[in-house]
């Protein structure tokens, strides 16, 4: 096994993403809270105690909200972009110095054997970020809260063996639903979320034979649905010749409970 990943939550409400090799255990975001995430790990045979790091993508709380008290209480280290750092710290509270770790945009970090590089993505935070994380010979993409298609979020999710991609909305369900106008804006905008047909349209335009699974994440539960999201980007890959279920499958990654275990 070179790389296991497993999705513990996804969702407007809250995301926290597993990563792990023999040698090393990584979490991507904490926006749910540190007793869910615990019960998540313990459902992957692992332990608080055994994440290696911690990294954030940015400072919304549904990507941070466990991230201190998982911090404080099992010793991990914390990576995230200097803006991110800045725009949450007061938020998680307090944070062991030596446990307060920069990432930078498009420079690689490595964790014992895990090799993880943060990518910019256009969202409405401080200085938000995917990432590519990759070991041995597979790659791994993770990239949420993407206003709309950019050739850096192209270039770093194309090759992956796996992608967990946004697929947040239904364009016609938040133009008619009982939103804000201005929340509707934001959404739609070009640092919101990234709808089901966009998602489609990026994978199709990626898409490769090194691509085995994609998992559709990050779902508004009030703008979409998991079928809905399911069928709008099975239906924009099929357009495009691209056969679900043959060479590439395709997996949801679920609101509130750990999604379909992966090893790659």
């Amino acid at each position: 096994m070179a790389v296991e990943f497993c999705s513990i939550a996804s969702g407007s409400s809250g995301n926290c993403i597993y990563v792990g090799t023999k040698h090393t255990r990584i979490l991507i975001d904490a926006g749910v809270s540190g007793k869910r995430i615990t019960q998540g790990l313990a459902e992957l045979s692992t332990k608080g105690e055994q994440i290696d790091a911690l990294f954030i993508t940015h400072e919304h709380l549904d990507h941070i909200k466990g991230a201190g008290i998982l911090s404080r209480k099992f010793d991990i280290p914390i990576y995230a972009t200097m803006g991110t750092w800045e725009a949450m710290e007061q938020q998680i509270g307090r944070i062991h110095p030596q446990n307060k770790r920069f990432v930078y945009q498009g420079e690689t970090c490595v964790i014992n054997d895990i090799c993880i590089k943060p990518f910019e993505i256009p969202h409405d935070a401080a200085e938000p970020v995917g990432y590519r994380i990759s070991a041995e010979k597979t790659s791994v993409a993770i990239a949420t809260d993407i206003g709309h298609v950019t050739d850096c979020v192209r270039e770093n999710i194309s090759g992956c063996k796996l992608i967990l991609l946004e697929a947040n909305h239904d364009e016609e369900m938040v133009r008619k639903g009982s939103y804000p106008w201005h929340l509707k804006q934001r959404i739609l905008g070009e640092k919101g979320h990234l709808s089901n047909k966009t998602a489609g349209a990026l994978l199709a335009e990626i898409m490769s034979g090194e691509t085995e699974r994609v998992f559709l994440g990050h779902l508004s539960e009030e703008n979409n649905t998991p079928y809905l999201a399911y069928d709008t980007v099975e239906n924009v890959l099929n357009e495009n010749k691209i056969k679900v279920g043959t060479y590439l499958k395709m997996d949801m990654a679920l609101r509130h409970s750990n999604s379909a275990r992966i090893e790659l």
